[in-house]
């Protein structure tokens, strides 16, 4: 490959003067015109973007280098916005269900990786042979992280402190390669877990005895005809159920939505274009029986545009799978048909990681990047009220929003008897503590400087 690239290379030099500049700005046209179709039709647009500066820790903690993340400034904007909120208002922060916490494409086969969330520090990696397990992170040994820098071998992972072998099936410890016996009880948590459209989900519940319920079946198979477009991720300062419950808030959509998204944040009062505006009818309505844990979402969109003409007329079906999973498919004469797929993970009790997924047709990539875009923007509007709202257990219901008393209703049943409290959960008592020790920080340089400056005028009085 590095000869015919010097062929080339030389063959051009030779023949360089023989080439004229029209020629060269063709071939620069050609070049540009090509990579650009390549884009639009075959790269996927991830939108990623932290709005009003405050930027979360993430999902992995090998992503926490990413620059401008302030673990500091992030748990003290946490805790104050408990101490505004009532706890006692707040419900459990970890709802019982399925939960997507890794691509599959972030996980090769003979990988382990650590992943926190859920309160939860967890190893997942997958065998050689395409399974994938889900173990409690930290071996019971020495505490060693087995997911920062353990080995796959078979169904196991391998601890790299001491290179104790745990068993995905059971979280069983059979083999120390340095004892001719292994300690009684020497096991770690075995999370259920399975891949459904390209996600890696694990089962949460806070009764250990109940079942999971089918989740391959309500979020139906991808298209064949189907490709990736892209995903946009979004870190929310809020309760989980603050964000399924904005399917079942009809009066909201047209509130926040009906601005042209053109117009860019939805608080500008300056109106940038006047092209049109957004108009959404929705209904909200959940399941009963065996499928209880189910939602239906059904929304009518059409933009009138100048005021005048109906257009890009959208009808959307779709289910919410749980508290985690919405499953949306959109048919529009504009875009065709599509789905997008929404994703939820606690990463702590106030903080929210949601992922759009977008899936259609690869002919319609060009508008599918629109949609993306314009999606996403949509879905800031929600996330600017999200980050600054504090939860009411019972409020004030115009007779309008029954729906959203029905999600509650609906909602209630993710939560058990078992179900962590905020005073149970150990993130709110470790924010606690690195609060206490940024304060403590600060005391200690400010006593620290103002002894110096006593010093300072003691030397000074002294002559």
């Amino acid at each position: 490959m590095a000869s015919y690239s010097l062929f080339w290379m030389l063959l051009l030099k030779n023949n360089w003067k023989l080439i004229s500049n029209d020629f060269v700005i063709y071939l620069w046209t050609l070049a540009v015109t090509v990579i650009r179709i390549y884009w639009i039709f075959f790269v996927p647009l991830v939108w990623k973007k932290d709005l009003d500066n405050e930027k979360c820790s993430f999902l992995r903690k090998t992503e926490n280098a990413v620059g401008g993340y302030n673990p500091k400034r992030d748990t003290i904007n946490r805790l104050r916005k408990l101490k505004i909120q009532k706890i006692t208002e707040l419900p459990p922060p970890y709802p019982n269900g399925w939960y997507g916490i890794l691509k599959s494409s972030q996980l090769k086969a003979g990988e382990a990786t650590c992943v926190s969330c859920l309160g939860e520090d967890l190893v997942i990696f997958r065998t050689k042979k395409n399974i994938v397990f889900i173990l409690d992170a930290y071996c019971p040994h020495l505490g060693a992280n087995l997911g920062i820098g353990g080995s796959v071998a078979d169904d196991c992972v391998i601890c790299p402190f001491h290179q104790w072998k745990f068993r995905g099936t059971d979280g069983l410890c059979i083999n120390i390669p340095y004892s001719t016996s292994v300690p009684k009880g020497s096991k770690v948590k075995k999370w259920i877990s399975q891949e459904v459209d390209g996600f890696i989900f694990i089962w949460y519940h806070a009764e250990q005895t109940e079942l999971p319920w089918d989740l391959r079946e309500p979020m139906g198979e991808i298209d064949d005809a189907f490709v990736y477009h892209g995903h946009n991720e979004f870190y929310i300062n809020c309760h989980i159920q603050e964000i399924p419950e904005n399917g079942a808030d009809i009066a909201h959509f047209n509130a926040i939505h009906k601005k042209n998204f053109i117009n860019g944040s939805w608080v500008q009062k300056k109106r940038l274009f006047g092209l049109g505006s957004h108009h959404w009818k929705a209904r909200w309505s959940p399941l009963v029986g065996k499928l209880k844990y189910l939602a239906e979402v059904n929304l009518n969109h059409y933009f009138k545009l100048f005021g005048k003409f109906d257009c890009f007329r959208m009808e959307v079906s779709g289910k919410q799978i749980g508290p985690s999973i919405v499953c949306l498919e959109v048919n529009s004469y504009t875009f065709g048909k599509i789905k997008v797929v929404q994703y939820i993970t606690p990463i702590e009790p106030l903080l929210q990681k949601v992922v759009h997924e977008f899936y259609g047709p690869r002919w319609i990539a060009p508008l599918m990047k629109i949609f993306i875009y314009g999606e996403s923007l949509m879905f800031e509007r929600d996330i600017s009220i999200w980050n600054h709202k504090v939860f009411h257990r019972n409020p004030i219901l115009a007779k309008e929003d029954a729906s959203i008393k029905k999600f509650r209703l609906w909602f209630s049943q993710f939560y058990s008897s078992n179900s962590k409290l905020y005073s149970e959960t150990t993130n709110i008592v470790f924010f606690g503590i690195l609060y206490w020790k940024f304060l403590r920080t600060q005391i200690v340089s400010r006593t620290s400087m103002a002894l110096r400056l006593t010093a300072k005028w003691i030397w000074w009085l002294d002559f």
